[in-house]
């Protein structure tokens, strides 16, 4: 015992030794920074250029603010997604010191007490996960703050670069150090925030398609990764609460100190910081405007499309009682895009046409909008001339200047910008905007063309101008000062004036057409009427197709890529089939809340309308529809040398040769697979089943049927593609009766069918004479009845997938 006291004794003199050692090898903050740069600032920092590295001087421990990523340099990739300017993950976040470590905490803001007990707040925080960040080793101390080695974390890959890549199946890629740095150009230090970059280089193996298409090197990616280090707004801010009729998003938190009976989520809408000078005039100027900065890189034209179109929000703010509350400047040439003083409207650049969308920095305690950034992708201007040089076939000499086409096109620019800025002001999408005379530029426009009565195109309605009355009310919900007026009272004021103007709001999921069932929110639609738009559509189209040719190119230009116009062209009504398809089995609602209005409820479409909407659909199915003149397909040959077929293409089973089935193909299993969808059809036989005044499943299948399976052809070109449709139906009739998905008293609904197409078409290929008519009715049957034996829809066909379309 005397022995073992001993050496623990020897043992603990060493320790304390080794501990004294270690504690005097820290150095104090100026002695190591001696020869460093310094740059002052919220979180001031060192550099030191002859190793590469940051030093960050910690002198605000267990205090939070915002720790925000981003993406400065991206891949160029809509398919990857990893874009130029992409927002990452915002947090709360505090530096924490564990003896010779500093950890950066970001806090569960998510869980909260709100009330004034220390000791019940600190319940909540013990009982929900943080999160280390990172951990840094102090290399220099003073007493009132210490230095920490920043850069293994900002050489970190923060915005899992590598994980997306993994995901998007692109190859397995890590980060490189030894090619990864820092970035001294865009790491600085201001007085409420610190900015700081790095180059990151990811190498990896077997490299998918979109990163080849996007890199010099498919084998090595190189990107910029941000960091901003920003100080908590001031407690002046007012916390706006959210409305499920407000048109915004919500920011929201649980309460675990809220009374019994109580709801505990706390919802808030997000929103930048807006107050008047002189809250109890009727137009005041703010205290500080909302000033966002658009990228100087934006070419002309567009340049000034954008800078109109953003300026539009400054209308709806003047309606709530601003003066020049909402600005658009040009970025300066020394401000840095990233810094989180900027609200900034980015012109970025990828491999092919893809999405825009506007983000936002948030407080996540109040839902105070801190940044806003706006994405707009460029290829998607040149999309809308593609879709009007197909429409309008303008080049009768060869060469002429199509400057009216290219004014519609800037036109959707202009509403492209308000849109996406209107998120970035913490605004949803209103996709019910399109029923109330384009009410909204929160909503997807799609271009309302018609032909003259001298066969030209009209396209001077192509695209809306201007605040809708839906983006003016939103504004003053969510950014009107009420000075002292009851601001509870105020905002039910507004919200009761929006159904007085008849203007509704269904957002996002409610306006998808697989799934959804709301009748008048829809994207890329337009008119009161989806199924009466839809029939005007298909003729816009038809006369477009007649006329489609030599005129829908300019001269010098390869007769090979009228394919990527006819495409669009030939598809132009492919989303209004989604919207009209919503009527089957649709169900009107609002985002009600009980007292504050009469109650709508959910109510089932009229059987007329639903009717009208079948009958819609079914045109699309027609032989007539979908046939491809013969005069474009004798015109449009291979792709030329030196040419290749893209995304923008259509892509056949005919070899190099235009494939007249395939384009017809699509759009018909584009149509089936909304119309024949499991919910839809789940819907139709529940509501029927509640009241006869509604449209039966049956008759929907019945009426399906006498389109598809009783067609009679008046050519053997339309035969050929009637039978294709006739193919296409049974297959996912079949595809429907085995999908969990479906009720049973629908599968059998289906079956029952599928067994009327088999007994129709055996009983006429046994008394014709063989041709490929009868062997085709002979070899349908024969699948249908294996399916209807074995459960299982028989291999070898697989239907052609759909161009991209959206976005537009």
């Amino acid at each position: 015992m005397r022995k073992i006291g001993k050496l623990s004794f020897i043992f603990c003199t060493l320790l304390g030794a080794m501990i004294t050692q270690a504690v005097a090898a820290i150095k104090p903050i100026d002695e190591f920074t001696d020869k460093l740069n310094r740059f002052p600032g919220y979180y001031s920092f060192y550099a030191d250029t002859s190793s590469g590295k940051i030093y960050l001087d910690v002198d605000k421990l267990k205090q939070p603010f915002l720790l925000q990523h981003s993406l400065p340099y991206g891949v160029g990739s809509n398919d990857i997604g990893l874009d130029r300017g992409q927002l990452g993950g915002t947090y709360l976040v505090q530096f924490e010191r564990f003896g010779d470590k500093v950890m950066l905490r970001a806090l569960n803001s998510y869980y909260r007490a709100s009330s004034s007990n220390p000791a019940e707040q600190q319940s909540v925080n013990e009982a929900f996960a943080s999160s280390i960040l990172q951990g840094f080793s102090v290399v220099a101390e003073d007493m009132d703050s210490v230095l920490i080695d920043y850069t293994p974390y900002l050489l970190s890959d923060v915005h899992a670069v590598s994980r997306t890549l993994a995901q998007r199946e692109q190859g397995s890629f890590s980060l490189d150090k030894s090619r990864s740095a820092v970035f001294m150009e865009r790491s600085k230090a201001f007085v409420h925030n610190t900015e700081l970059e790095a180059v990151l280089t990811f190498t990896g193996s077997k490299p998918g398609e979109y990163v080849r298409q996007a890199s010099a090197d498919p084998y090595a990616i190189t990107v910029h990764q941000h960091h901003s280090l920003v100080k908590l707004p001031d407690d002046n801010y007012q916390p706006r609460k959210f409305h499920p009729q407000s048109g915004y998003w919500s920011i929201e938190h649980k309460d675990y100190s809220a009374p019994l009976g109580e709801s505990m989520l706390v919802r808030y809408i997000p929103r930048h910081r807006l107050a008047k000078k002189d809250p109890a005039a009727e137009i005041s100027e703010p205290v500080e405007p909302i000033v966002y900065y658009l990228d100087p890189g934006v070419p002309e034209p567009v340049k000034t499309a954008l800078l109109e179109g953003g300026k539009w929000w400054d209308d709806a703010f003047a309606a709530a009682g601003y003066k020049n509350a909402f600005q658009i400047k040009i970025l300066p040439e020394s401000a840095d895009p990233m810094d989180i003083r900027y609200n900034v409207i980015q012109w970025v650049h990828r491999a092919t046409r893809g999405w825009s969308y506007g983000a936002s920095v948030i407080d996540p305690r109040t839902g105070e909008i801190i940044k806003g950034h706006v994405t707009l992708g460029s290829l998607r201007v040149r999309q809308d001339i593609l879709i009007a040089e197909a429409l309008a076939a303008p080049f009768i000499k060869g060469d002429e200047a199509v400057t009216r086409l290219h004014e519609m096109a800037l036109d959707r620019i202009r509403q492209l910008s308000a849109h996406e800025i209107g998120h970035t002001l913490g605004i949803a999408h209103n996709f019910s905007g399109s029923i109330k005379d384009r009410s909204s530029v929160m909503d997807y426009p799609h271009p309302l063309v018609a032909f003259d009565n001298n066969g030209k195109l009209d396209i001077t309605q192509g695209y809306a101008k201007g605040m809708g009355q839906w983006d003016t009310q939103v504004v003053k919900y969510g950014y009107s000062d009420f000075g002292n007026s009851d601001e509870a009272q105020a905002l039910a004021d507004i919200l009761d004036e929006n159904r007085a103007l008849g203007l509704e709001f269904i957002s996002d999921s409610d306006a998808r057409a697989k799934g959804g069932a709301h009748p008048t929110a829809h994207l890329w639609d337009n008119g009161e009427n989806p199924s009466a738009e839809l029939l005007r559509v298909l003729e816009v189209r038809q006369q477009a197709l007649n006329s489609f040719g030599i005129n829908n190119i300019k001269t010098g230009v390869a007769l090979s890529q009228l394919e990527e116009k006819l495409v669009p062209l030939y598809l132009f009504h492919r989303y209004q089939v989604e919207s009209a398809v919503k009527l089957i089995g649709g169900v009107d609602y609002d985002y009600e809340v009980r007292g504050e209005q009469t109650i709508k409820g959910a109510k089932i479409v009229d059987k007329a309308t639903q009717l009208q909407a079948l009958e819609a659909m079914l045109q699309t199915l027609d032989a007539t529809q979908l046939r491809i003149p013969e005069s474009v397909l004798a015109l449009i040959p291979p792709k030329a040398y030196g040419e290749q077929k893209t995304r923008e293409s259509i892509y056949g089973r005919t070899g190099l040769v235009l494939d007249a089935m395939a384009l017809p193909e699509v759009a018909v299993n584009h149509s089936l697979g909304l119309l024949l969808n499991a919910e839809r059809l789940n819907r139709l036989s529940q509501q029927h089943a509640r009241s006869s005044q509604y449209l039966s499943l049956a008759q929907t299948l019945n009426a399906l049927y006498g389109k598809v399976f009783d067609a009679q052809a008046n050519s053997t070109m339309a035969q050929k593609l009637t039978q294709r449709v006739q193919y296409l139906t049974a297959a996912r009739m079949a595809q429907l009766a085995s999908s969990a998905k479906t009720e049973p008293e629908v599968q059998a609904l289906l079956r029952f069918q599928l067994l009327r197409v088999a007994k129709q078409f055996d009983e006429q290929s046994l008394f014709s004479s063989v041709s490929e008519e009868t062997a085709y009715r002979h070899e349908l049957a024969r699948q249908i009845n294996v399916f209807l034996e074995s459960g299982e829809w028989p291999k070898g066909f697989e239907a052609l997938k759909m161009p991209p379309g959206s976005p537009i």
